[in-house]
């Protein structure tokens, strides 16, 4: 059994785009987002399977994970690092069957820059 934990990208200005993402949504909204991040945690910590429709790997180690709002679907990407950790990029709301290539490519770039920032 693993022991997951989950983290923010900063950016070099010292923005965190998941965050801003939650202060985007309305009160219930960000619990519904927590709930899902938790219950996702949750299935890894335990070594379940986790199913598609929760989360899914997109390319090149980004995955998207998904959380059912009352009236519209969220997206938060995110990649794993080394010591069982999850990094969240940042978070949007889908308009669109298709992941848009840019939220993944911003998420590569955000990886990009999370890596440089914590490199010892």
């Amino acid at each position: 059994m693993m022991n997951f934990t989950v983290e923010y990208v900063e950016t070099n200005d010292g923005k965190k785009p998941f965050e801003e993402f939650v202060l985007s949504l309305s009160i219930d909204n960000r619990a519904r987002l927590f709930e899902t991040v938790n219950h996702f945690v949750g299935l890894r910590n335990q070594g379940l399977h986790v199913k598609e429709n929760l989360s899914k790997h997109l390319e090149d180690g980004i995955f998207e994970l998904r959380t059912s709002f009352s009236d519209r679907i969220g997206r938060t990407l995110y990649f794993y690092e080394q010591g069982a950790r999850i990094v969240l990029t940042h978070g949007f709301i889908k308009k669109t069957q298709k992941t848009p290539r840019q939220e993944i490519e911003k998420a590569k770039e955000l990886r990009r820059l999370h890596k440089q920032r914590t490199k010892k």
